[in-house]
């Protein structure tokens, strides 16, 4: 009894988690200056205190290629496209990932693949 007791204490203490940020499109397109992301995100944003803050382009080896920092909630703005500009990537990759991120529970454990056109 003690050691269920234990069990029931020990997950209580566990904050819920919320839903993570969902990839939910990428274009992307390539310029003379680089290349350029859109990508439209989703996550049950409810404030100042909880938001989808962020998203990151990833090399398929995980090797951070750029960041598109979100600075304020998107309550009334579901889902939402956010853009990246001038993104230096090898020249021969054919695919990258994208990960987003929330203020609360941090990097969505999901990757998005993207394959480059």
């Amino acid at each position: 009894m003690k050691q269920i007791l234990a069990l029931i204490f020990a997950t209580a203490a566990l904050p819920a988690m919320a839903d993570a940020p969902l990839v939910e499109n990428v274009r992307a397109q390539h310029s003379s200056s680089g290349w350029q992301f859109h990508v439209t995100l989703s996550h049950p944003d409810t404030g100042w205190d909880h938001y989808a803050d962020g998203w990151r382009l990833l090399d398929m080896n995980g090797t951070e290629l750029g960041m598109r920092v979100l600075g304020h909630p998107h309550e009334q703005e579901q889902p939402f496209t956010r853009s990246l500009s001038g993104v230096q990537i090898p020249k021969g990759t054919k695919q990258v990932q994208i990960q987003a991120r929330c203020l609360v529970d941090g990097w969505a454990p999901e990757m998005t693949i993207v394959t480059l056109p």
